[in-house]
């Protein structure tokens, strides 16, 4: 696992207390992952994780995944149980990056990078990619999910058909840069959720 430091506060949606949720299926199948007690961080539920990689299918197995805004990790780690070839974490948090540093560290660490700086700024490292799958659950309370739809395709840092899944508010949904199609979307509780499809545009 390879670590690279930085921090800066974030603003978070709602404070959630320290707990765990689980790894679903795949070789880490039921591997509790905690989640610190930390502004703004609420992993995804097991159920919406489930429904996230019901639409995957066979897009995850050897995916290069970038899991931005990682928080605890829950959504690239399902990642690489289900078969991902390498999953980078990105979270500026201190202590939600040393909880997921840890998590990463007792189940193994490989085939991981953790980045423990602000997401928009490692986004304009055009070297970072290509991904082929990309999580965006930023803090509620942001506009990050635009501003990191925007850095992602004006680089080079997706992969052709690279898939891209959004978390934010009900009725907050980004609009989306040229190149970018959506495949599904859900809702659940006060978020909604969408998976879009990754084609560059001709000029690019």
């Amino acid at each position: 696992m390879k670590t690279e430091k930085g921090y800066q506060r974030g603003r978070g949606r709602g404070t959630q207390g320290s707990g765990e949720v689980r790894i679903i299926a795949g070789a880490l199948r039921g591997h509790r992952i905690p989640v610190a007690a930390r502004p703004g961080l609420r992993p995804t539920p097991g159920r919406s994780r489930e429904t996230l990689f019901n639409w995957l299918r066979e897009d995850v197995e050897g995916a290069r995944v970038l899991d931005a805004f990682a928080g605890s990790g829950a959504l690239g780690l399902e990642a690489l149980s289900r078969g991902a070839a390498e999953v980078t974490f990105i979270e500026k948090d201190r202590r939600a990056a040393q909880t997921l540093r840890e998590t990463l560290h007792r189940l193994g660490g490989g085939r991981t990078h953790l980045k423990e700086r602000d997401a928009l700024a490692v986004l304009r490292d055009a070297q970072l990619g290509p991904f082929d799958l990309v999580f965006l659950d930023p803090p509620f309370a942001s506009a990050l999910a635009e501003a990191a739809l925007e850095r992602l395709c004006a680089g080079s840092l997706l992969a052709p058909g690279a898939k891209i899944y959004v978390e934010v508010p009900q009725n907050a949904e980004p609009p989306l840069p040229e190149g970018l199609q959506k495949l599904r979307e859900t809702r659940a509780g006060d978020s909604q959720a969408v998976l879009l499809s990754w084609a560059a545009p001709d000029h690019l």
